[in-house]
């Protein structure tokens, strides 16, 4: 057998050994406790989130016909979507003098912040967990040996918890501004030429908002997520450990002093 043969072979099986090596030393089990299986379900619900979230698009619109005879009925669609910055959102206007046949028009609103800041803090919870999950199932003994790493999870799971409760009301109080102003009869209360005698207006279909309200349900699931999960994580800090210490010594003390005082 030639050099260049076994060279290669040993080649090939050095990234399935080194692969082999890292599922071996995977600790599935942590899974089963309450500290991974709870970043499993902070993981998917933060898919959750920011996919239905940033994955929206709706449409509106309005129906407006002319009482000049030479002029058709025209249908207006609105589409709208993420990141909501509706007043970049153009539809034509149809005019019903002879002059001239539509005018360009904008939705009202700019909700793009409480939406941006939501789906990021999504993506950002997705990183984290992802992180946090490698941590747990491959370097368990430094997690655990290492005190500085518990102490860093609290502080950043406690912050999670409260960007993710500012972020689900945030977006909430946005969504409920944005159907306020994509409703078809916020559409036609816009239009000039439905104030005037010589067009009828109608409004059309109403935007379906489904996926956006789950959007706000996941939001607040993820925060409930988030703030169960502060406990356990405490658990494993060094001040959970020092306030037993503490317990165990002055429950020592005062058996102590029951004892002195029998004797007495």
């Amino acid at each position: 057998m030639s050099s260049t043969e076994s060279s290669g072979r040993a080649a090939d099986k050095s990234p399935r050994q080194q692969v082999d090596r890292l599922l071996v030393g995977l600790r599935w089990r942590r899974l089963e406790e309450p500290l991974g299986f709870i970043k499993v379900l902070q993981w998917l619900f933060a898919i959750f989130a920011f996919g239905s979230c940033g994955s929206y698009s709706g449409e509106t619109g309005a129906t407006v016909r002319c009482n000049n005879e030479a002029k058709d009925v025209s249908s207006i669609i609105v589409l709208f979507g993420y990141p909501f910055r509706l007043h970049r959102v153009q539809y034509e206007m149809p005019l019903c003098d002879d002059d001239s046949t539509s005018k360009t028009m904008h939705l009202m609103g700019d909700f793009s912040a409480p939406a941006e800041f939501f789906v990021t803090l999504g993506i950002f919870s997705f990183f984290y967990t992802m992180a946090a999950l490698v941590l747990y199932l491959r370097f368990h003994k430094l997690y655990t040996e290492n005190k500085r790493f518990p102490l860093v999870d609290f502080c950043v799971t406690v912050s999670f918890t409260f960007f993710w409760l500012v972020a689900a009301a945030a977006w909430g109080k946005g969504l409920t501004d944005v159907k306020g102003a994509t409703r078809p009869s916020s559409l036609t209360a816009a239009m000039s030429v439905c104030h005037g005698e010589e067009a009828v207006c109608s409004a059309g279909a109403t935007p379906s908002m489904g996926l956006a309200n789950i959007s706000v349900l996941f939001g607040f699931i993820n925060f409930f997520l988030w703030a169960g999960n502060c406990w356990f994580v405490f658990k494993e800090t060094p001040w959970h450990g020092q306030g037993q210490d503490q317990g165990q010594g002055t429950s020592q003390e005062s058996t102590a002093e029951q004892g002195a005082v029998e004797k007495q």
